[in-house]
């Protein structure tokens, strides 16, 4: 490749500073982010009475959005391991993005945790007293497991690029020349260096892929292994693979867009790429229609009397507008809209996307809410408001917040590191001109 060329991609693909959109949106975020923790300081002070948490739905909010930032993250096995062992090389402009979402949503998968707990000074006797037998510790090992593979996943592809800024001292300024310097001065762009590195990126693709199938089955256990209607379900674990999938495929298309848009890189992220996710997010959608018609057609056939009353609750009852929104917004309207050539173009991929991932954010918060409403031995004799659940703005602002937190952590990383891999389109782009 010619020496003016590769500049040309370096010049494009460097991290670039705020313009007034970026500030505003930063803004935004951090404001949203301010109300939230001064929600969970008053959570903090008063207890979860401030909540609209009792002793039937005594989940609510905080665990949907915990169980989304889960199936989102999934995204970054899909997109970098999957599809980098199985060779396919359109993906690479995608690997960063889809490990950024994903380090970002599992670390606020933990946090919301804590959150949940109410009592967070409580939290080391996780690791005092914690129990093997205990889905939860199950779960804590699998997340701690999943976080640490895909902050590696993250870094290792990050160190020739580290290379390519730390040459440019005097466009990054001194805290962030100090930081690219910190993180990636010990790499000389030697071959064993990539020898090394190579081996340790497939290695680490092989392994996330069993422990993102875990992170997910376990979570799904959590949920299985507690005998209330709607979850003693032995497709839980499928289930809850099938929608992580969808969703993070979706909160790709809606990154690829964004990034696409404001940072122009039209030339990198190209009308192909939306073609090819938006048919893998078609494929993802009809798998997880499948298991969605599976998880309910069986119980609604068999009608169990406890079944019955949450099946109604979704159906017809309480529950049914967010019911079938989120079936239509996730599933049904995304098919239709991605199934068709034209669909799959940068802005209907981009809509189909928002739908997909706000449908399934709702898919949650369904997964989790009218269960508890609805156990085995009926509510008697207890107040009004236990027989009904809505959060109260402290919980929408606390949910609100740990969202704007994970939004941030993908701004500021795309403000600091290259949003597409450098080194990787340069080879890649070498490679198809000698082709």
């Amino acid at each position: 490749m010619e020496k003016s060329a590769e500049n040309k991609i370096i010049e494009d693909l460097l991290p670039q500073k705020f313009g007034k959109q970026g500030t505003i949106w930063v803004i935004s975020l951090l404001a949203v982010c301010a109300l939230g923790f001064y929600a969970y300081c008053r959570q903090l002070y008063y207890g979860l009475e401030v909540t609209a948490l009792r002793d039937y739905a005594s989940w609510g909010i905080y665990i949907s959005n915990f169980v989304f930032f889960v199936a989102i993250s999934l995204v970054g096995s899909l997109i970098t391991a999957v599809l980098r062992l199985t060779d396919v090389h359109w993906s690479t402009p995608l690997t960063r993005i889809a490990e950024i979402i994903a380090v970002s949503a599992i670390s606020f998968a933990g946090l919301i945790i804590i959150v949940d707990m109410g009592r967070p000074d409580r939290f080391y006797n996780l690791f005092t007293h914690g129990r093997l037998q205990s889905p939860i510790i199950w779960d804590v090992i699998v997340i701690t497991t999943y976080l640490f593979i895909s902050l590696l996943l993250l870094y290792f592809p990050l160190l020739p690029d580290l290379k390519i800024m730390i040459g440019f001292k005097e466009r990054n300024g001194k805290y962030l020349q100090k930081l690219y310097e910190f993180l990636g001065s010990f790499w000389k762009n030697k071959p064993e260096q990539f020898k090394i590195t190579d081996k340790a990126i497939n290695i680490l693709s092989v392994t996330i892929i069993p422990v993102a199938f875990a992170i997910h089955t376990v979570t799904s256990w959590l949920f299985a292994t507690t005998y209330r209607p709607g979850w003693d379900s032995t497709n839980f674990g499928a289930y809850f693979i099938s929608g992580a999938f969808l969703v993070g495929a979706g909160g790709v298309l809606i990154a690829m867009y964004v990034f696409r848009t404001h940072y122009k890189l039209e030339k990198y992220i190209t009308d192909e790429h939306f073609n090819k996710m938006g048919k893998i997010v078609v494929l993802l959608a009809l798998v997880y229609l499948y298991f969605n018609i599976n998880e309910f057609l069986v119980p609604a056939f068999k009608m169990k009397k406890a079944e019955e009353e949450h099946l109604m609750g979704l159906f017809t009852g309480e529950f049914s507008p967010i019911f079938w929104f989120a079936i239509s917004a996730s599933m049904l309207v995304p098919i239709l809209i991605l199934i068709f050539k034209k669909g799959r173009t940068p802005k209907w991929a981009f809509f189909a996307g928002i739908l997909v991932v706000v449908g399934s954010w709702f898919k949650r918060f369904l997964i989790v809410t009218p269960t508890l409403l609805h156990p085995f031995l009926p509510m008697h004799d207890v107040p009004k408001n236990y027989m009904h659940y809505f959060p109260t703005w402290e919980e929408w602002a606390i949910a609100g917040g740990s969202l704007a937190g994970a939004l941030l952590v993908i701004t500021f990383f795309a403000r600091i590191f290259p949003i597409v891999p450098i080194h990787e389109t340069i080879i890649e782009t070498d490679s198809h001109e000698k082709a």
